[in-house]
């Protein structure tokens, strides 16, 4: 196990330096000038090169790569000439020293994600902090509605198997599976949050905190989650109403339901207390996937119901061109979907031996 755990964090070590690579790469050939986008309209060529100077965007492509791995790096170089990039100022973050090479220090630190262009200097560590639990909120909100009805769903499809209502459940799901997250999320916020207002009393738009009338504070809005987790959570609720109903039909023709059915338990109570428990380990599969995979597609959805995530950041990121936002939340999802997929494979290696020792 121990062995399988470490093969499983050195391929997610690859996995995630392949990801940083190809964020920096793909957003440093784009066109464009980083120090004009932080400098905005009015900057003078003075200004430019000091910019340049300070965030190393003056040096070679190469050099580029090998500083913005230094800054993700937990161990990382340091300069101690004040003029360098490298250069360990007391703003830039916090960091343990370790001993010194030469004229470098080597520390011990979070990984710096760098500054927004836009936001006045602002760390993109700090945006994204702010951001990500509202993110993971609407995301955890959005699975627990799919397991909760998806799994009702599948169950009351196989209690009327090849009936209307189990035909009319297969419908729904394969439409649910079909259409886009970004049009139900316009469907749904039009239909529910304009045309029915007046009896949902639900908005079209808004987050989980709220201004108050005087600008003073922000108070607690429970109400607009519901439409985004539902929106978020249609196509995880279609899979898991399918896979529920594949998965109870085929364990309810073992041989061992059969015995339970000759000893006289009722239907009901067979799969309750049968067949249901080993019916949702596909389930739990498709669960963990979609959980992850639900942090990156969340973009939309909170855009559009102008939920406050991060989401929504990358978009705004993306209409102002501020690369360093747009690269930190791309890493950080990949991150999480990583560390979470990892987390899935060692609980199956601990629930199922035989697959750590493949």
């Amino acid at each position: 196990m121990f062995r399988y755990t470490l093969q499983k964090l050195g391929y997610a070590l690859l996995t995630l330096f392949g990801v940083v690579t190809v964020i920096f790469l793909l957003f440093n050939i784009l066109p464009g000038d980083p120090a004009r986008m932080m400098l905005g309209q009015n900057e003078t060529a003075e200004q430019v090169a000091v910019v340049k100077k300070k965030y190393g965007f003056d040096k070679p492509l190469g050099e580029q790569y090998l500083l913005y791995l230094n800054d993700l790096s937990p161990l990382s170089f340091h300069s101690t000439q004040i003029n360098d990039y490298t250069f360990l100022t007391d703003g830039k973050y916090r960091a343990m020293p370790l001993f010194s090479v030469g004229s470098s220090k080597i520390v011990l630190k979070w990984p710096y994600l760098r500054e927004s262009f836009q936001k006045n200097g602002k760390q993109v560590s700090e945006v994204i902090s702010e951001t990500l639990p509202n993110t993971a909120i609407l995301a955890i909100s959005a699975i627990t509605i799919a397991m909760t009805l998806g799994v009702f769903l599948g169950i009351v499809s196989v209690l009327f198997k090849d009936r209307f209502l189990d035909k009319f459940i297969q419908l729904v799901s394969t439409l649910g599976m079909s259409i886009p997250s970004f049009f139900s999320a316009i469907i749904f916020a039009w239909l529910f949050g304009f045309v029915l207002q007046e009896y949902t009393h639900l908005n079209m738009t808004g987050s989980l905190y709220e201004v108050d009338d005087f600008g003073e504070g922000y108070y607690l809005q429970l109400k607009n989650l519901i439409l985004p987790a539902i929106v978020l959570g249609i196509r995880p609720l279609a899979v898991v109403t399918q896979l529920m109903r594949n998965s109870l039909l085929e364990v309810l023709s073992q041989d061992y339901i059969r015995t339970a059915k000759a000893k006289g338990l009722s239907f009901f109570r067979v799969i309750r207390k049968h067949a249901l428990k080993n019916s949702l380990n596909p389930v739990v599969t498709a669960i963990s996937g979609w959980f992850a995979s639900m942090l990156a597609g969340a973009v939309f959805v909170e855009y559009i119901f102008g939920w406050n995530g991060l989401g929504k950041e990358i978009v705004d990121a993306l209409n102002t061109l501020d690369l360093p936002i747009i690269m930190g939340a791309v890493l950080v999802i990949a991150t999480l979907f990583i560390l979470i997929n990892i987390l899935v494979d060692l609980i199956y290696g601990w629930l199922d031996p035989k697959i750590s020792h493949q």
